[in-house]
């Protein structure tokens, strides 16, 4: 039970296919997490089996006879009671037309064949850990809002004492040194400031917006507690498929924030939050993930964070200098960093920890 761990224990998931060969094929690979399978082999059988007892994950194939594995999706994303229950798609074929539809629709992953169980196991168990946190979110959030109103303030004060303390294991999970998370958000702030003061960024960043991206930036790295240790921490490249899981870091982070309701004071923190989490591996020249992004549309936090991350890693894990570090970087301005930030960033390099 290398993936699965507590969630896993009592999952049920339901595979959902018409071939009889795929549904044992994932039976057993969903056994060897520990985890409880369902097997229906349409569209309509899997509905019933949902509405039946609700399961914590679903497999679904995508081409079936009658109802295929996008409608079946559509139906349950349109359903309160069934909305929230993860759904990954499987496909002997990897077309990106066929994945974005099935993100566009709701979809959680997907899986083409043929399976490899490893892989399997592994997209599997981010989505239980993931569900699991969406229900406990949900049930701290059902506690919270019952309340009295003098102790919200704590409250949510304690919410992001533990969305810090994520972070720090977050960190640790990814071999940084514990400073990196104070240093990381001290060098965006510092950064925020220079761009301040600046004609091309003055109208967008206000002593508030510098505040907030000072408490935000350290949450970027937040999903990685759905992420596998042991790819992680691997000194070997990985392989595409490994790469792939470790991107999803970015979406789950931001769908882990995005679940938190907090305060009207603390709206602001939170969305920069899920911006941060979600897009700062985008490039500027529209090669990064996970969407893609070119330019100004990715947001200016994510933009921040960004270059002032690399710049820790370099400093840091590759004890790079100051110097060295932004001769590096100077080769990925315009490719990976907003040129204009660079550049801000290298004049007021000495000011940064």
């Amino acid at each position: 039970m290398s993936y699965g761990e507590r969630a896993a224990e009592v999952a049920e998931i339901l595979i959902v296919d018409d071939w009889e060969t795929n549904r044992q094929v994932l039976e057993q690979i969903i056994r060897g997490i520990g985890a409880r399978p369902v097997l229906a082999e349409s569209g309509e059988a899997a509905l019933k089996r949902v509405w039946e007892s609700c399961p914590q994950l679903i497999l679904t194939d995508i081409s079936m006879p009658g109802m295929d594995g996008y409608e079946l999706c559509r139906i349950l994303k349109a359903d309160k009671k069934t909305k929230n229950i993860p759904v990954i798609f499987i496909s002997a074929y990897d077309n990106p037309k066929d994945v974005i539809e099935g993100l566009t629709l709701g979809g959680a992953d997907y899986i083409t064949k043929p399976f490899i169980p490893e892989v399997v196991q592994a997209r599997v168990g981010i989505q239980l850990r993931l569900y699991a946190a969406h229900r406990e979110l949900k049930e701290m959030n059902r506690r919270l809002q019952t309340s009295v109103a003098e102790l919200s303030k704590q409250i949510e004060q304690e919410k992001k004492d533990v969305l810090y303390a994520l972070a720090g294991i977050a960190a640790r999970n990814s071999s940084y040194r514990k400073e990196h998370i104070d240093r990381l958000s001290r060098n965006c702030r510092i950064l925020a400031q220079g761009m301040q003061l600046s004609p091309v960024f003055e109208d967008k960043i206000s002593d508030a917006y510098i505040d907030t991206i000072e408490l935000a930036a350290p949450l970027c790295d937040i999903g990685n507690i759905g992420i596998p240790l042991e790819l992680l921490r691997r000194k070997t490249a990985l392989s595409t498929e490994e790469m792939e899981i470790v991107q999803t870091h970015t979406t789950i982070g931001a769908r882990l924030l995005g679940d938190l309701h907090v305060g009207n004071d603390y709206n602001d923190f939170i969305n920069m939050a899920v911006d941060i989490a979600r897009y700062h591996h985008e490039n500027w020249n529209g090669s990064g993930y996970p969407e893609g992004l070119k330019g100004e549309e990715i947001p200016l936090a994510a933009q921040i964070v960004s270059i002032v991350e690399v710049y820790c890693a370099l400093t840091d894990k590759k004890n790079y200098s100051r110097e060295e570090a932004f001769e590096i970087m100077g080769g990925e301005a315009d490719v990976k960093f907003n040129p204009d930030i660079y550049t801000i960033c290298r004049k007021i390099s000495r000011r940064l920890l």
